[in-house]
């Protein structure tokens, strides 16, 4: 099958669960700390392009809570990407790439084109 990327955290217990079922699918995963991904600042625009900032900002995370309300505005804005690079635990995770698709999150979707669903 083809490589799969997958941006995430190492304590994260969906990435952890993203991983071991494509794991399982047959992929071949490549995974990458979304706190020291060197490319972070390049991918987070495409990433916003591919999916819109509904489904890439973590709207439930402590991160979110803790923004003022300007910075929260901002995640819908042409700032967004500037926030997500800042805060990357506001990204929802897995960003999962593959053959030019981006998935953000786990969702039933994302295992169903994945084929670990």
């Amino acid at each position: 099958m083809a490589q799969v990327t997958l941006y995430g955290l190492k304590n994260c217990d969906t990435c952890r669960r993203a991983l071991a079922d494509l794991e399982r699918a047959g992929h071949d995963v490549v995974v990458t700390d979304i706190h020291t991904a060197p490319d972070l600042a390049d991918k987070v625009p495409q990433w916003l392009a591919a999916v819109g900032s509904e489904k890439l900002v973590n709207r439930r995370s402590t991160t979110w809570h803790g923004l003022s309300e300007a910075q929260q505005r901002d995640a819908d804005g042409e700032r967004a990407a500037d926030l997500l690079v800042a805060n990357p635990t506001l990204v929802k995770r897995p960003v999962i790439e593959a053959a030019g698709a981006v998935h953000a999150g786990w969702s039933k979707d994302a295992r169903t084109a994945f084929g670990a669903g």
